[in-house]
């Protein structure tokens, strides 16, 4: 593995994928399509990928002994309205992990618990633009 000096960066280093590990791959993929809109463009019984605002989401089946889900990482998905998706969210199965607050500006985060304990953190940033 490479070592990168403290003053060097990864050049052109962008988030691309999440994977979120569920227990239950068919009722995952229904849940997420339900969530965010779009339809796999990548389905297999090992993996299912979504492609959502040019990032990918990705499930991966769980495999032995269940994994324990934490609150140690969060990502978040850019959203118009954080109030609205967190209630759509909600109302599709997910549960309240941090309800819909203003951090600062006009920054808004929330997050929700999918029904296998993933968290997805939702966020408005208008100060964040992708680049072109």
């Amino acid at each position: 593995m490479r070592t990168f000096p403290e003053h060097e960066t990864l050049p052109h280093a962008r988030l691309r994928t999440v994977i979120y590990i569920v227990p239950d791959l068919n009722a995952a993929k229904k849940w997420y399509h339900k969530a965010f809109g779009p339809k796999p463009y990548f389905d297999e019984s090992f993996y299912v990928g979504f492609s959502i605002g040019g990032y990918e989401l990705g499930l991966l089946p769980e495999e032995g002994e269940p994994k324990p889900r934490g609150e140690n990482v969060m990502t978040y998905w850019g959203v118009d309205d954080v109030q609205k998706a967190y209630d759509r969210l909600i109302r599709l199965g997910a549960s309240t992990c941090e309800e819909p607050h203003n951090v600062g500006g006009e920054l808004v985060v929330g997050a929700v618990k999918d029904p296998w304990g993933n968290v997805v953190g939702l966020i408005h940033n208008p100060e964040f633009k992708l680049p072109e």
